[in-house]
């Protein structure tokens, strides 16, 4: 595997889960393949709850890579199919977390999100 600057940022991402966070090991996967109006897509991350739910969606970009509409975009069509809880998008040194708010279709941006339960 090639050390991509976005594959630095996801590893990186990945340990902070599991060590700041508290996440399971076993609960987050990564580059899950699905298809979405045809075409094959992955997510980064993608981390299940204790009942196997989707539950957060990561999207990593390369530091360089500012983040703008069109990753959120990004993540939000992911997310049409998914309905994960929690959206967040990282270039490593930029995060942004959202939390869904499915009755209103729309996200809220959080600090944080969650410790793992």
């Amino acid at each position: 595997m090639v050390l991509t600057p976005e594959e630095w940022v996801r590893q990186h991402f990945v340990q902070y889960l599991i060590e700041e966070k508290k996440y399971p090991v076993t609960l987050i996967a990564l580059e899950k393949q699905m298809v979405i109006h045809n075409q094959k897509k992955r997510t980064d991350i993608l981390i299940f709850d204790k009942v196997g739910n989707h539950d957060i969606i990561v999207e990593c970009k390369a530091p360089a890579i500012k983040i703008t509409q069109e990753a959120f975009d990004q993540i939000a069509r992911y997310n049409l199919k998914l309905k994960a809880k929690y959206l967040i998008v990282t270039n490593g040194l930029v995060h942004f977390y959202c939390k869904m708010d499915f009755v209103n279709k729309t996200y809220i941006f959080l600090k944080e999100i969650p410790d793992y339960k």
